[in-house]
């Protein structure tokens, strides 16, 4: 296909063609546009083996210089990529081709923060990614439940995606699925096991009854703690944290049978014993000296016992006056003095241990391994210590293993840390009670290894592993079929693409092996989603619209339907690369519009008055067209709706009673 086929707005520059440039190239390809590739060496060996026919153009050369600009006609250019694997490079040609091109899409890999915003606000039209970080939160969901494929944050709100297998005493057994759409909760899909889209949304009949054994898909508002799990150390001692979850009887009883199963902690057991014994002594000496000596309070009774468990006896009894309290009441608080004396004196020493070994300790003491329910995270370089710095914020228990002992000790603190060789690290790990092991280092074939050994300790352990080259993760894949395999850059390959197209893209997560993207449009003059129903953006894109903003007023999470988009919106919304493709071209080809709404009878002027608003207000049609049409009743809607919009408009005119029905085109 020659370049000069194509639409100006439609030529798109990839510079580096490693695998993330490779990847870059396939994404973009998905919307069927003109895709140059700027290689400083023709490469030996491709990744993807069908590259070369993907590539519109292979230019040799150095993206810096501008006669390699020139050859690909940056001029004409509405994006270029800059993903080669040297930060330095990318920074140094998006300023030549901002020279050159004051209004192409810069996409830029990098990770250096402030340098981006800097740019962004120097440069415009600039956004800067990393591809490390894109995965983070697909890996992080990979080790905390099969039923979670998504968690991300729109304006302060956690949303999270979920997929829930229907048994016959669940609550939605039976119901319509649209019955579970509410203002904090959208269905996305709903199927069977043997009947999943890749393109997850939509695909499914808004009166349908939910069966058991069918699956559910739906994004709902949540919180983050979510995710939660209490532990139990390999000390044997419950790692108690408050959040949502509760204790059951069931779990205090096995945490304190591992407190009395280990012994390496036996001081412990001292403890509990000691403090036990003075609780008791404590309560019972209150209760003899109040009822024995009926000059005293509870207080004082209190008070006395606590002297005498102090080894205050003499203070008490030392007097030679006679005393209004009986000899053996005198003799029970000698024997207070004498077991206050015993096992207070132990739990001073228990004490004493503590602070001088906290004293004496010069390095932040990390929290033991734990015995089971725990994620094991292999490899702490970026991208492991941000799974395990987002699997902290959902408060779950991690353990950390990293093979270079160079890693600094202050990284991560609050997990404990393994380091060693594989085998060994591993073994130290307590796999066979893990819930997941992520495996993420740098190396591929270390991570195939570590993923091999996992999986025979544990093979019941959720396992997720890392690679970055589309050929080995396939193999991969093959090999482990159980585990999730994630290509790093194939996942954040997308998210480049979207932001090609001047979107901006939130986060990703994946879905029924499809990559979905949490995506925000500013909507402006000549958008193709200016003054659309949501409705028809939902349908017509096969999108779903999460947030919706008309500046000043505050955002709203899961907009109705019936919200018409105005120029200086803001919308949210999950999208596959095909919904981002088709938005783009403005193609609402994703469901056809043939569901013809015929109105028969009105009961009152009060139902025609409330069918006519409801008509204009859910089908976009003026208020008047919609007054009219109760006039001449019977009478079919002029033009045709989307399935759902239709079965929606027909429950809002059933209320209002209003007798309306779907006929067959007119």
């Amino acid at each position: 296909m020659q370049t000069d086929d194509f639409p100006i707005l439609d030529r798109f520059l990839v510079c580096g063609l490693g695998s993330m440039g490779q990847q870059c190239v396939v994404a973009l390809k998905e919307f069927n546009v003109c895709v140059i590739g700027i290689e400083l060496t023709p490469p030996s060996y491709w990744d993807i083996p069908a590259l070369p026919e993907l590539l519109d153009e292979l230019i040799v050369g150095d993206c810096r210089q501008n006669r390699v600009f020139e050859q690909a006609k940056i001029d004409r250019c509405r994006a270029v990529l800059l993903v080669t694997s040297d930060e330095a490079v990318n920074i140094e040609t998006a300023l030549a081709v901002r020279r050159l091109n004051p209004h192409t899409r810069l996409v830029v890999r990098s990770a250096k923060d402030t340098l981006n915003e800097l740019l962004q606000r120097e440069l415009g039209n600039f956004i800067a990614l990393e591809p490390t970080q894109l995965p983070v939160t697909a890996f992080a969901l990979a080790a905390l439940s099969a039923k979670t494929f998504g968690f991300f944050n729109l304006n302060g709100s956690w949303l999270r995606v979920v997929r829930r297998q229907i048994t016959p005493e669940h609550p939605w057994c039976n119901r319509c699925l649209h019955e579970l759409n509410s203002r904090t909760q959208r269905v996305l899909a709903h199927h069977t096991d043997s009947d999943r889209d890749k393109d997850p949304f939509h695909c499914w009949h808004p009166e349908t009854r939910i069966q058991s054994g069918e699956t559910v898909v739906y994004v709902e508002i949540t919180d983050r703690w979510t995710f939660r799990t209490t532990p139990t150390t390999s000390t044997g001692k419950p790692s108690f944290r408050f959040g949502w979850k509760r204790y059951h009887l069931e779990e205090l009883k096995r945490e304190w049978e591992q407190i009395w199963s280990n012994p390496r902690e036996r001081s412990w057991r001292v403890a509990i014993v000691a403090g036990v014994t003075v609780f008791v002594l404590l309560f019972v000496g209150t209760a003899l000296f109040f009822l024995y000596y009926p000059k005293t309070t509870w207080m004082s009774a209190f008070y006395a016992t606590a002297i005498l468990l102090l080894g205050g006896y003499a203070d008490l009894f030392g007097e030679f006056s006679p005393l209004d309290i009986p000899t053996w009441l005198q003799l029970f608080g000698l024997g207070l003095t004498l077991a206050g004396t015993a096992f207070v004196g132990v739990l001073y020493a228990l004490l004493t241990q503590a602070l001088l070994s906290a004293r004496f300790q010069f390095t932040q003491q990390r929290p033991p391994v734990p015995l089971r329910d725990h994620v094991v995270v292999v490899g702490l370089g970026r991208v492991g210590q941000r799974v395990a710095s987002l699997l902290q914020a959902f408060r779950q228990s991690i353990v950390g293993v990293a093979f270079n002992s160079d890693l600094a000790p202050n990284v991560l603190p609050q997990i404990p840390l393994i380091i060693g060789l594989p085998r060994e690290a591993l073994s130290k790990a307590n796999l066979q009670g893990a819930q997941s092991v992520l495996v993420l280092t740098d190396n591929e074939i270390v991570n195939m290894e570590v993923a091999l050994m996992a999986r025979e300790a544990n093979p019941k352990a959720r396992l997720a592993v890392r690679t970055q080259h589309q050929r080995l993760s396939e193999d991969l894949a093959q090999l482990l079929p159980e585990a999730r395999v994630i290509c790093a850059y194939a996942v954040a390959a997308e998210a480049f693409a979207g932001a090609a197209f001047g979107e901006n893209i939130i986060s990703l997560l994946r879905l029924n092996d499809a990559t979905v993207l949490v995506t925000e449009y500013q909507i402006e003059v000549g958008d193709t989603l200016n003054g659309l129903l949501l409705a028809e953006v939902a349908y017509g894109y096969g999108v779903v619209p999460l947030l919706h903003q008309r500046l000043p007023s505050p955002s709203k999470l899961m907009p109705s339907d019936d919200v018409v988009l105005e120029i200086g919106d803001r919308l949210v919304v999950l999208a596959t690369s095909d919904g981002l493709r088709r938005v783009e071209y403005g193609d609402r080809s994703r469901f056809t519009r043939g569901a013809w709404v015929r109105v028969t009878q009105a009961i009152s002027p009060d139902s025609a008055f409330e069918g006519a608003n409801a008509i204009a207000r859910m089908t976009g049609y003026s208020l008047k067209d919609a007054r009219e049409l109760f006039d001449r009743l019977p009478a079919t809607l002029p033009k045709p709706l989307y399935d759902r919009q239709a079965w929606r408009l027909l429950r809002a005119l059933h209320k209002a009673r209003v007798d309306a029905h779907l006929v067959d085109r007119p």
